[in-house]
């Protein structure tokens, strides 16, 4: 394959030399003025595109002003929740650790691999930070019906925040 595109190539440059060529196309070299002309109007319109697009991007990793802040921590087969915002007499966060709930503990109507042993409740009508991590492998923090998705990967804090209009159980 390499030497038939390699003879290709040498017969393309032999036969088609402007040197060699007997009625050389006069325009060969002109049309510079035209070749700028469609590589800058696409740039400039693609830079047009870009700034605003930055702008978006940026504001749409701040977090709005939120009313509570909670921190998930992932673990291999659990996660642990805090509510940062609220303290105890010894100034520890309360806290909770969530596992799924096992099949012969399921009761009626509960879904296998989505119902835990305890639920994550958040009040309505906040704005919630939610600050997600991993303490071993990456996770996904993901609650669709909140419009919630986030990755938890160790060693950094990655933070979405949500508005809750709605009571309900959200998977």
């Amino acid at each position: 394959v390499m030497c038939a595109v390699s003879w290709m190539l040498l017969m393309c440059v032999r036969y088609f030399n402007v040197n060699t060529v007997v009625f050389p196309y006069k325009y060969l070299t002109h049309g510079k003025w035209l070749e700028m002309v469609w590589t800058t109007i696409p740039a400039l319109i693609l830079c047009l595109i870009a700034l605003p697009s930055f702008e978006l991007l940026y504001l749409s990793d701040l977090v709005e002003n939120t009313t509570l802040t909670m921190k998930a921590m992932a673990s291999q087969w659990f996660w642990t929740y805090e509510y940062s915002d609220f303290i105890n007499q010894n100034y520890e966060t309360m806290g909770f650790d969530s596992y799924i709930k096992a099949e012969d503990m399921l009761e009626t109507g509960e879904l296998r691999l989505l119902d835990v042993d305890n639920r994550l409740i958040i009040p309505t009508e906040t704005n919630i930070n939610f600050i997600v991590t991993s303490q071993d492998v990456m996770h996904n923090f993901f609650v669709p019906s909140l419009g919630i998705k986030i990755d938890a990967t160790p060693g950094r804090l990655n933070q979405i925040s949500t508005l809750c209009n709605r009571p309900g159980l959200f998977y």
